[in-house]
């Protein structure tokens, strides 16, 4: 005899309608707390989202209303003049962005080539058994505070850079204007030495992990092709990780706009634009840190918060120059991906 299908009952004697009934209730009661689930989520995300625009409103807000008296009394002449005179008062922040800016491009230019350089040799040519080893080392310094770096270059960089460094530059290249001048040991270049060595660290960490995450297939296809190890780091590794190392460098630019206790110690602190690498120079966060706590007039202060305004909204320029790279850079790569 054929058996007969079995319909599913409930437990407390309902028929097949009841048991779907209470199916349907379950998977309404579960797709209930899937939706206050998914709203909670969207909304503590939202909520950290305005959190980060409402901290960074409040503190345009507050440097805004506090350097409201500089800004009334001096006007656009605060960023093109070049006196800065607390007796008189007469302020004019142009030599700190000066220094700021010439500081920041030696530091780059110094540690761009090295933290890019020494990502590649972790991850292409050093032995497997020195990656990790270097790696520490190398995240190690970015660990060592700032004040650090400013003891060590008194103690050790300024003499060697008035010793030997700067008298180099002077004898071989005193003729471009750049290294002219007595050798003090401090001022513009010996800032750009220290801040490239803490900008190192951060370069070569993304940029090793960038070119890490570059499939192995694209070194595979270079070297079957025939191509040398130079060419085959150039076109299959640096070729597919320029926008993460376009990433680090904004990242190590960032640190060296804001560093303040390091070139504060040994850039000389002299509010003076000259073309010497060698001359003393000083920054927009060491004028701060040097004269804030010494500002007695209201408008002495005022034109302090307005120093720091003016490197706030600079960061924000350089931030949105960077993505506007970086999009440049970008724009059209999904395209000639689904291409492929």
């Amino acid at each position: 005899m054929t058996a007969l299908p079995q319909l599913r009952t409930d437990p407390l004697g309902g028929g097949p309608e009841a048991v779907r009934s209470s199916s349907g209730r379950r998977s309404q009661a579960l797709r209930s707390r899937h939706r206050i689930a998914d709203r909670t989520f969207r909304g503590l995300a939202i909520i950290c989202g305005a959190m980060v625009i409402a901290v960074a409103g409040f503190v345009a807000a507050e440097l805004l209303q506090r350097s409201l008296p500089s800004i009334q009394h001096f006007g656009w002449k605060f960023l093109v003049a070049s006196h800065w005179d607390p007796v008189t008062p007469d302020f004019g922040v142009l030599p700190f962005i000066y220094g700021t800016a010439v500081s920041s491009a030696v530091a780059l230019c110094i540690a761009v080539p090295l933290g890019v350089g020494l990502a590649l040799f972790v991850t292409e040519i050093s032995p497997r058994r020195l990656r990790s080893p270097i790696a520490f080392a190398t995240e190690l310094l970015a660990a060592i505070p700032s004040v650090i770096y400013g003891m060590w270059a008194i103690f050790v960089l300024v003499p060697l850079m008035r010793q030997y460094v700067e008298p180099w530059t002077i004898k071989y290249l005193g003729w471009t204007g750049l290294f002219s001048g007595p050798p003090y040991g401090i001022g513009m270049l010996t800032a750009g030495v220290v801040l490239s060595i803490m900008v190192v660290p951060i370069i070569s960490s993304i940029s090793r992990e960038v070119i890490a995450a570059v499939p192995r297939h694209q070194r595979e296809a270079a070297l079957a092709l025939g191509a040398t190890r130079w060419e085959m780091v150039r076109i299959g590794v640096l070729q597919n990780a320029r926008i993460g190392i376009i990433g680090a460098v904004i990242l190590g630019l960032g640190r060296a706009l804001g560093e303040t206790m390091a070139v504060t110690m040994v850039i000389g602190n002299v509010p003076q634009i000259a073309r010497s690498l060698l001359a003393p120079a000083d920054t927009m966060a060491s004028v701060i840190a040097n004269q804030f706590t010494e500002a007695t007039g209201d408008l002495y202060l005022s034109a302090l918060i307005e120093v720091g305004l003016v490197l706030f909204v600079i960061t924000i320029v350089v931030n949105a120059a960077a993505r506007l790279l970086v999009w440049s850079v970008t724009r059209g790569v999904p395209a000639r991906v689904h291409a492929q």
